[in-house]
């Protein structure tokens, strides 16, 4: 093989190498384990949290097709223009098994009817439905799209990580153990030439001792 020495230092080194790649490779294989575990945990709560969302949805459609229906769609929407407000979002950075997530956090979109904005004398309960309906599901939809993010970046490491278990059990490890198995055959080779050389020597000195007896 090209670019190999047939030696007793390079077999150590190699058989030195093959360890770490094996070590190297159980530990990424734990790692993704752990990966997977944790990503399956966190798409129950994706699965759970779309299941809310799309709960929450409609019942806030219901309820608005409600209150178009029996205060009219002028009111209704005259309320929603003036319980307009910004909702202050912060993403901050943690670490799941190693791996950085984005943590969104915020207050609760619910808010009390004295806070939405809009005059309560000019409004029914039905428009109050209506906006804690529509509330409630922008809260579900914030979880949700948390898990998401954290969803995708764990899957994007376990794919990163299978890669790597990949290219060391089915490119460096064979090859590595390619490159033992010949030093070990050259370096059993030579023991056996020697062997030969060396029996042949003891032969020889053997019958010179012989002829020298008679």
């Amino acid at each position: 093989m090209e670019n190999t020495s047939p030696t007793r230092m390079e077999l150590l080194a190699v058989k030195a190498q093959i360890g770490l790649a094996e070590q190297g490779r159980d530990l990424l294989k734990e790692k993704r384990n752990a990966l997977m575990k944790e990503f399956l945990k966190i798409a129950d709560a994706v699965m759970r949290d779309s299941d809310e969302l799309e709960q929450a949805v409609a019942d806030a459609r219901h309820a608005l097709a409600r209150a178009e229906a029996l205060d009219g769609a002028e009111a209704v929407r005259s309320a929603s223009f003036a319980a307009r407000h910004e909702l202050a979002l912060t993403v901050e950075g943690a670490f799941v098994m190693g791996v950085p997530v984005p943590i969104i956090e915020t207050t609760s979109a619910a808010r009390g009817a004295l806070d939405r904005g809009y005059s309560l004398p000019g409004t029914s309960a039905r428009i109050d439905l209506v906006a804690e309906r529509f509330e409630e599901a922008v809260d579900v939809l914030i979880e949700l799209a948390a898990s998401e993010l954290r969803l995708r970046r764990l899957a994007n490491e376990i794919q990163k990580t299978s890669r790597r278990v990949n290219a060391l059990e089915n490119i460096l490890l064979p090859r590595l153990s390619t490159r033992r198995a010949y030093i070990e055959m050259v370096l059993e080779e030579r023991a056996r030439e020697d062997l030969f050389r060396l029996k042949t020597v003891k032969r020889a000195i053997q019958r010179k001792r012989t002829t020298n007896a008679t």
